[in-house]
């Protein structure tokens, strides 16, 4: 059953391999976010990518790369750390779920509880799924729009990386590691630093922004069916930001934000016991963010959670299935520097069977019992077909909810004081339809994709409390392409079309940009490789920030250049050039976006 592995316009820019090579076959991928194993022509909605598609785009933090992805917008507060959000289909930033190595990362001391891809480095990241569309059967609370699952890196042996360019930047990465068939251990390190410019787009003064991340993975084997293994990251950033002076003006202030965040997991794994595949695991969270003001303020949060899941059956297999149970443990504190906690459990089950070769259907279903609120259940239904001469038809329909936050419990900010009463967990349904085509020769592969994302009993802020008010939809379709127009030349597009509005007031919904696309060329030689990439958005309703009233972000058009050149089997040369046309431009309304920068660095490995 072979199907094309699709990512995006620049999402997947091979520097390594000939532009043919680049249409992958997914019977060498599988994915695993989507908790039962699974080919990617089977999941609807899944894209991935991997270590090399990060590596010859040359990004350094997870925006860099998920800005090119259809149906996700980015939002950015100034570019080198500001504050940065990403919408899936239109839903708002904190509907996103976050996982690193399957553990949870939106903040729970967030007042809405989404997560900050600020400082989320790519150094250690050996591959990032991506499913759109609600995901509450797979991953309970928050998975509204989706989620997005980031995977550390195993390394057998060295590698070591550095770079400098423009705003006084300079970033380095060094691994090392040992894998066998026993076991395995590595441990990545990666800093950056740069002087910044201002966030505020009126502003002078220059924002730095510093961050640098430590991570370590380690397996054990033990015989052919018993396996232990975990990881731990931690990463610490300092941000200089802008904001408000004692009279409310917008602009360079001397505020910053000094962030310390660390995960880790612990993992056991049984197989051939009744017949079943065993995984017992804990992962544990921990944040503090401190904002260095006048008025500053210091917030904490800790997530555990335990989870226990058994099944059998791999990617290719007939029918396969995976039952779980969990306990998930929050804490975190409010404004007044008071701590509240929340808790849940849940059980869940995923059934896929493939009753023919061209055919596969999956099915999952999930029961969430929070301890605050009334129980739910969701759940979601997806098939693919493969019918001849390349077509693949593939569709899924599926529920989300999103549990009241911590912040939103209690009612932090709040007049008059004292806790929420009546707010309900937010609900979503959505469907989509994809249909995708791949030439006989695998030198051509076109997609298109339908989807509607309805969510209701949105929580907002309004009189003085959080209240469950907004009902908003999102319809789109989101258009992929990719050929290989030569043996060296490849070449990727996508485009997204977004109606996103506020079903109460049938106004769109704010930094949902309706058009959005990216077109992206790359050339293969025999030592040196190119990938020029570019990437557009429409206008978009926003905010400003000068103001506090509603106001419009202009479209944009942007390029980027990266490029390598191999001096020898360990060595490489890179270079980068970023806001290619130095066009001014915002991501976010009111804030700066860098103009054109030069970066150029070197590549170690063994």
């Amino acid at each position: 059953m072979k199907r094309l592995l699709l990512t995006t316009a620049a999402a997947g820019l091979s520097l390594a391999a000939p532009a043919h090579a680049d249409v992958t076959q997914v019977d060498e991928i599988v994915v695993t976010a989507t908790r039962l194993e699974a080919r990617i022509g089977d999941a609807p909605g899944v894209r991935v990518i991997t270590a090399e598609d990060i590596a010859a785009s040359q990004a350094t933090f997870a925006g860099d790369i998920l800005e090119t992805i259809p149906g996700l917008s980015l939002s950015r507060n100034g570019d080198f750390g500001g504050v940065t959000s990403v919408r899936m289909r239109g839903a708002a930033a904190d509907k996103t779920l976050v996982l690193i190595d399957g553990v949870v990362q939106n903040d729970p001391s967030s007042p809405s509880g989404g997560y900050d891809f600020s400082s989320l480095d790519l150094g250690d990241v050996e591959r990032i799924e991506i499913l759109s569309g609600p995901q509450g059967s797979l991953w309970g609370s928050d998975a509204i729009g989706g989620a997005i699952a980031f995977t550390t890196r195993e390394l057998d042996g060295w590698r070591l990386s550095a770079e400098t360019g423009s705003y006084g930047t300079a970033r380095a990465v060094v691994a090392i590691g040992a894998a066998n068939a026993r076991g395995a251990i590595s441990a990545t390190a990666s800093g950056y630093s740069t002087d910044g410019l201002s966030k505020a787009a009126i502003g002078t003064e220059k924002d730095g922004f510093t961050s640098w991340t430590i991570g370590g993975a380690g397996r054990l084997n033990l015989g052919d069916s018993v396996r232990l293994d975990g990881r731990v990251r931690y990463n610490q950033a300092k941000i200089a930001i802008d904001g408000y002076d004692a009279f409310f003006v917008f602009g360079d202030t001397d505020e910053r934000s000094e962030n310390r965040s660390w995960t880790g997991l612990a993992r056991a794994s049984v197989d051939g016991f009744l017949g079943l595949n065993t995984v017992a695991e804990v992962s544990l969270y921990d944040l503090t963010r401190d904002y260095v003001s006048t008025f500053g303020s210091t917030y904490d949060a800790r997530r555990a959670t335990w989870r226990v899941t058994s099944g059998r059956g791999a990617a290719e297999d007939v029918f396969a299935f995976l039952l779980g149970v969990e306990r998930d443990d929050t804490e975190a504190s409010i404004s007044t520097g008071e701590t509240a906690d929340l808790g849940a459990a849940a059980v869940f089950g995923v059934v896929r069977f493939a009753p023919f070769e061209r055919l596969s259907m999956t099915a999952s279903l999930r029961h969430d019992d929070p301890d605050a609120y009334q129980a739910k259940s969701t759940a979601r239904l997806a098939g693919a077909l493969d019918l001849p001469g390349g077509l693949l038809v593939s569709a899924s329909v599926g529920q989300g909810f999103k549990t009241p936050t911590i912040s939103q419990t209690v009612c932090d900010y709040c007049w008059p004081a004292g806790p929420s009463t009546g707010l309900r967990p937010e609900t979503a349904e959505g469907w989509d339809v994809g249909v995708s085509w791949r030439s006989s020769d695998e030198r051509l592969f076109a997609r298109i994709t339908g989807y509607r994302l309805e969510v209701k009993d949105q929580i907002s802020y309004g009189a003085g409390r959080y209240v469950n008010i907004d009902h908003t939809k999102t319809t789109g379709v989101e258009v992929e392409v990719e050929a290989a127009l030569t043996d060296r030349l490849g070449l990727r597009a996508a485009y997204a079309f977004t109606d996103a509005v506020d079903e109460a007031t049938g106004q769109e919904l704010t930094r949902a940009p309706a058009q959005s696309g990216s077109l992206g060329l790359t050339w293969r030689g025999d030592r040196l490789g190119a990938a020029l990439t570019a990437r557009a958005e429409g206008d978009q309703a926003d905010y400003n920030p000068s103001t506090f009233s509603p106001d419009r972000r202009k479209g944009y058009v942007t390029a980027n250049l990266a490029g390598s050149w191999r001096l020898s089997d360990r060595i490489d040369l890179t270079g980068k050039i970023a806001n290619l046309t130095d066009v001014t431009w915002q991501q976010s309304l009111g804030y700066r976006e860098s103009g054109r920068a030069l970066y150029v660095g070197i590549r170690l490995r063994n």
